[in-house]
This record gives C-alpha cells, structure tokens and sequence, in this order.
C-alpha cells in the first residue's frame, strides 16, 4: 500500500495534500465511534505534505514514506504537542523534543496526523486503561482493539491511517495487531531507538510499526531503525532496506512450533492456526516441534520484572518536576474536595493518587514491593535468573530451527468489560508474546484468518519470532505467508 500510494504520489495522480485531507475526512467520520486518536495534528500534517508536493513540484526524488500519512501512539514525544500516555498525570504535558523515532520520519517527509489513545502509560491488554477512552476494534465495535497499542491498530485496521507506530513492552504491538486484522511487528530489543518514548519498562520496551502489509511493516523499520547516541542499548542497522529482502520464497526454512504454546490451545483458534502450519508446510517450510520449558513462567516472570521496572520508571512522577500537581491552587475537583495545607510528602501523595489510573497503581505497588529490603532476592532477583533461562530456551531453539511459530493470542478480540473486573484473566491475554520481549528476539503479527462470532468476522493472528536481529528473515517468512 505505501509503495502504490508513492508512486501515485510521483506520477502526480495524488497530491500528499489530498492524500491527507481524505485521512482527516475519515477520522473525522470514524473515529468518533472507534475511539483511536486523542490529539490530532492538522496544522503539522497539512504543513509537512505542502512540503512534500512542492518537492515533487520540483522534480525532486522523494523517500518511500514521503507525503504517506501515519498515526503515532501517544507515549511518544512529538515536539510541540499533547503527549499524555494516557494518563492525567500527563494531562497537560507538551513534549519539548521529538522522540528518535519522530525525527527520523520528519527527515524522510512522513506526514503525522496525529497522536493515538493507549493503556495509560502502556499498561494493559485491551485500552479500556485509558484516562480518556476505550478504543473499539473496527471489526466489531462491542469488542476492544487489543492493547496496550490498540489505538494504533484500530487507526489503521479502520482506515484513518496508512500505517502508525506503537510501543511493544510485552505483546502491545503483536496482540491489538491480531485482533484488529493488521501486521505488527516488535523488533528485536535495540534495533529502534527508545529515546523520546516514555518508559514503562526499559528492558523490555520497544518501537515498532503497524500497517496491511509486511512490506509496509519492512519499508517503515528500514526508516525508523539503527544505532542512537540518545540510546546506549541502540545497535547498528548498516543501513538495511528490509523491503528489499522480501523474496517470497522460503523453501527448507524450519519452523519450530513449541509444544508447550499449543498443547492448551483449544477450539477455532487452533483449527486456524493449523491450517496456516500447513500453509508453511505448502510453501515448502520444514516443520518441527519443539521445545522451550520454561515458558510456562515466562507470564509471572515478566509480571515481576516489568512491575519492578515501572515503579522505577514511575518514581519521577511526583508533581514537582512536570505533568500534573495537586496542590490547594489545582483546578480538579480532586484539589477542592481535599483542601489541605499540603506539605512535599501530601503534594506527592495526593498527585499520584489522583493521577494515576488503578492499573497502574497495581503494578506501582506490585514492583516496589518486589524491589523492597527483603524481598529483592526472593523476587526481582529470581525473575531474572527465569529470564536467563528462558533467552537460553531461545538459543537452544534457534540451533534447531530458523523460526518459531504460534498463535498471537489465545482468542478473537474480547467484548468491552469482559475481563476489567480480574486483573489476572486480563494478563493471561499475553501469554505467548512476553517471550519475545523477555529473550529481546523479533517478533511478528500477521493475519491468518477469520472466525465468525455474533454474526461478526473476527481476525486471527499467528506470530512468528526469529532469531535476534535477523528482521530480514522474519518479514521474508511473514511476507511469503502473506503473498501466497
């Protein structure tokens, strides 16, 4: 789709301008319903294809992404505009930089249309955790997008984006992406920069793209990838163009399917998961069952670490520094209902109660009692020795196989308030994505087929997970699925 949008863009059938008007026309239609943005930017988007048509005015070569309107999640810094995380604490925050990933896609001539809704601070698996709104999944507006990247996902499953950027801390990217029928991909943990991304959990985050087709996902990662000095634990891309990796054919490839993913897995999701095994089987892939035995802790195991790592990350939100602060001048009704003489510890206190959403307090706590005296050892200390397990299965796995394949989640895209009420059923939505995330490998999201319920066709991702920094590989795998 970006590839055609571009050469209609060179061969002046369509101007960037319109392109980006009909985009605005379409959220304006939709997304009162679907819920996916909270800030549009109008007057950056309107400037920055201006810019791009009077290029091709002027006979200049244009980047693939030049003039080709995207969303962005809205825990990225964008420079000069609303950037909340969802999250009152944010409420009036107003980035003063441009995330990496921003001007990266500023540089090449991205048009950014505006800022989509998440879990606050990205914490959570359907975006009913907003402070804002729920984001409804285009397919079925009684079910959620997924999350914690759902307004991401639905802005381009509906239309009201060509492609957007999320964040993927433990599944945020792969799991909306199936649930909204679109490809995601999270890649390996270093391969995009995270400076300008508001952190949730350092080890574990990271940037990635959204879009209908795996050569779009390919196209946007060669843009947005390669080594920061805002980053340390950003590598050298070598300036790869995964686009151009895309052969289609990936005859004698092996794929691992690991017994321990589907051994539970029941009903339609498993008949759709093994009719596109033997679709890989078709397209000449060899298929091995394999093995990776801690996973089964791999869902406490990442609970205990990102929960660590966010009361860490959490800590600089203390009304002081910037974002919200309740004091007896704050207009909420917060302030007036507890009008004390606060003193510091009361200013920190009450902010936070008030402007953090209950998720996030739960891990808060959660994480600061995992890293509290006493408890260090028995908890936090022993997640990470899981997790040097687990990148060990992944190692082993890889001498075996060239990818591992599963389902990405274990269901279709759940109705609105079906698992608010239990936390834990809510987490169980991740439990064959944190893998990736724990072991830093790539991973990817794609369509691989439909299930009917309620009279409603609901997509069905598969994931694949590849070897660490081999994203050429994956998206070939992934592409080659796709095309055939």
């Amino acid at each position: 789709m970006i590839r055609e949008l571009h050469n209609k863009l060179v061969n002046k059938e369509i101007t960037s301008v319109q392109l980006t008007r009909d985009y605005f026309d379409a959220i304006k239609k939709k997304d009162g319903e679907i819920g996916a943005y909270l800030t549009l930017t109008e007057e950056l988007a309107m400037r920055q294809a201006q810019l791009i048509d009077e290029r091709i005015a002027n006979g200049e070569d244009i980047d693939l992404l030049a003039g080709i309107p995207c969303a962005v999640k809205d825990n990225m810094c964008v420079d000069g505009t609303r950037t909340t995380a969802a999250s009152k604490m944010l409420d009036n925050y107003i980035a003063p930089y441009d995330a990496t990933v921003i001007k990266k896609l500023k540089e090449v001539g991205a048009v950014i249309l505006g800022k989509t809704n998440l879990d606050e601070f990205a914490m959570g698996s359907s975006t009913e955790n907003s402070a804002y709104q729920v984001t409804k999944n285009p397919n079925d507006t009684e079910r959620i997008a997924g999350g914690s990247s759902g307004g991401s996902a639905a802005a381009v499953a509906a239309s009201e984006a060509v492609w957007s950027l999320g964040s993927d801390t433990g599944g945020s990217i792969r799991q909306p992406a199936s649930f909204c029928g679109v490809v995601g991909l999270k890649p390996t943990y270093g391969r995009v920069s995270r400076y300008g991304l508001l952190a949730m959990a350092s080890s574990l985050d990271q940037i990635g793209p959204f879009a209908k087709t795996v050569e779009d996902c390919a196209i946007i990662l060669s843009r947005i990838s390669g080594q920061d000095r805002m980053d340390a634990t950003s590598a050298q891309s070598a300036d790869k163009r995964y686009e151009d990796y895309l052969t289609g054919d990936i005859k004698g490839r092996k794929i691992g399917i690991p017994k321990e993913y589907v051994e539970n897995l029941e009903g339609h999701i498993r008949d759709v998961f093994e009719k596109s095994v033997e679709k890989f089987k078709s397209l000449g892939a060899e298929i091995k069952e394999i093995s990776l035995p801690h996973s089964s802790y791999a869902l406490a195991t990442y609970y205990m670490i990102m929960a660590s790592e966010v009361s860490s990350n959490l800590a600089r939100f203390d009304g002081i520094k910037y974002g919200l602060r309740i004091n007896d001048e704050a207009k909420t009704e917060f302030a007036k209902e507890n009008a004390v003489d606060r003193n510091l510890l009361e200013t920190y206190m009450d902010t936070r109660e008030y402007g953090f959403g209950e998720e996030v307090k739960r891990r808060i706590m959660l994480g600061t009692y995992a890293l509290s005296s006493g408890y260090y050892d028995a908890y936090y200390l022993k997640a990470q020795k899981v997790r040097a397990l687990i990148k060990k299965d992944f190692e082993d796995a890889f001498k075996q196989v060239d990818f591992i394949y599963s389902p990405t989640a274990p269901e279709t895209a759940f109705k609105a308030g079906e698992k608010t009420e239990n936390p834990l059923k809510m987490y169980l939505s991740d439990i064959y994505t944190v893998t990736a995330n724990l072991a830093g490998v790539p991973a990817i999201s794609f369509p691989i087929g439909n299930l009917e319920e309620e009279g409603k066709s609901l997509p069905v991702g598969g994931q694949l997970m590849g070897k660490w920094f081999d994203e050429e590989g994956l998206l070939d795998a992934a592409h080659t699925f796709e095309t055939n």
